[in-house]
């Protein structure tokens, strides 16, 4: 998407708001014009993205990649998705940024700098699978609330940091720790310094974890700025919420943590199955917690064209959460049958897994190649919507791409 096509999809309104003052004389703007004051804000300068990325929002920045972008093993950084609940943190000095780590759990409140971090305690590497739990929300019916993502808002980079859970041992943590809280630099939208965007986390088993980084290197390089630079919370295989950005504090709570977007249905899926469009009771909301299988086919790009006789090789990803995906495959008949995939073991664990495969059509016509992966529980994708809950979280139908043999 060029400059123009952002342009479009702002009202003036929302212009107004960004610049922070009323646009004088802005009913005389041509339609496609895209005022001096924002042209910094083109996010594809910014973010330094890829053109193809689709814009979602601006207020905060929330944009995500089509599926034939995610075609690396690796994702690089313009085509990683970016999910913000405020803005964005300005004027950032590694020099001088702290990470607190306090709450009622801790033995003593200890606050280290950053290169104390990278210093300190070892460093370690894995390649970790980060999902929005809102991807795939445009799919859901009745419609639910929010960022209308498809099929890009995931990723696996290679992330760099030290445990959290050497940092915790380091500060030491009582007995009836239950849960960690994370405090971050980014501001809410309102302008509000008392009110948090978002301030959630994860049960200490989970903080506990040996992937569970306090990360401060991405792909080898610093963490670009809308992921979180210089320091952020990486916690695969759960939604990326529960990786937040822009760390200043942890807290070590003896409850489970109750900052903002962790009550009512942000994040929460109903505990039972409801029908679509029923009210969910707040106490009848589970926290999401490791997410579910799924696959997405990455190439060839939904819509190719293949002459008649010739073999379609596609390939892909796979990942499950907490487990390792155990099989992938693939259907040419709307899921009447279907036929195995090659599948790569994961990097490590909480990485996505590669598969590959070649197709055979029977004659000219229009198909659709439908990818479903299992877990190791033997779980496998739903071949349509799952469950309708009132946010549309946790979408992990069957990914299909369509071909026209000619």
């Amino acid at each position: 998407m060029d400059r123009r096509d952002f342009s479009q999809k702002l009202s003036l309104a929302a212009m107004a708001s960004i610049l922070g003052t009323e646009i004088v004389f802005g009913n005389q703007m041509p339609s496609t014009y895209l005022p001096l004051g924002l042209q910094d804000s083109d996010p594809f300068k910014l973010f330094k993205k890829d053109g193809e990325m689709e814009v979602l929002n601006n207020r905060p920045w929330n944009i995500e990649a089509k599926a034939h972008l995610l075609n690396d093993k690796i994702t690089p950084n313009k085509f990683m998705f970016i999910r913000n609940n405020g803005k964005i943190p300005e004027n950032i000095d590694p020099s001088t940024w702290t990470l607190t780590i306090d709450g009622e759990s801790v033995n003593r409140k200890k606050t280290y700098t950053l290169s104390e971090l990278k210093t300190k305690f070892p460093q370690y590497t894995y390649q970790l699978t980060l999902e929005c739990g809102g991807n795939g929300r445009s799919e859901f019916n009745p419609p639910a609330k929010g960022n209308q993502w498809t099929v890009g808002a995931v990723s696996c980079a290679n992330w760099t940091g030290v445990r959290l859970r050497d940092i915790l041992e380091d500060v030491g943590i009582k007995s009836n720790a239950v849960y960690i809280g994370y405090h971050a630099a980014d501001t809410h939208l309102s302008g509000d310094p008392n009110k948090e965007p978002i301030s959630r986390g994860v049960p200490i088993s989970k903080a506990m974890q040996d992937e569970t980084l306090v990360a401060f290197s991405m792909n080898g390089e610093d963490i670009p700025i809308a992921h979180g630079f210089p320091l952020r919370l990486v916690c695969g295989g759960w939604p990326a919420s529960t990786s937040g950005k822009w760390i200043t504090r942890l807290s070590v709570r003896d409850v489970v943590h109750d900052g903002a977007k962790m009550g009512g249905t942000s994040y929460r899926v109903p505990c039972e199955t409801v029908a679509p469009g029923s009210k969910v009771e707040d106490s009848n909301m589970c926290i999401i917690e490791s997410m579910p299988v799924k696959s997405l086919i990455t190439y060839p790009k939904s819509g190719a064209l293949l002459k008649e006789g010739k073999v379609l090789k596609i390939n892909g990803h796979a990942w499950a959460g907490e487990l390792e995906v155990s099989k992938m495959e693939f259907s040419i008949d709307f899921g009447s049958t279907w036929q195995h995939c090659t599948l790569e073991k994961p990097t490590n664990r909480l990485a996505w897994q590669h598969f590959d495969t070649s197709v055979s059509f029977p004659k000219k016509g229009y198909y659709e190649v439908w990818a479903r992966a299992t877990d190791s529980n033997g779980k496998s994708q739903p071949m349509v919507l799952p469950g309708w809950n009132p946010k549309g979280y946790l979408n992990n139908a069957c990914h299909r791409i369509a071909v026209k043999v000619v």
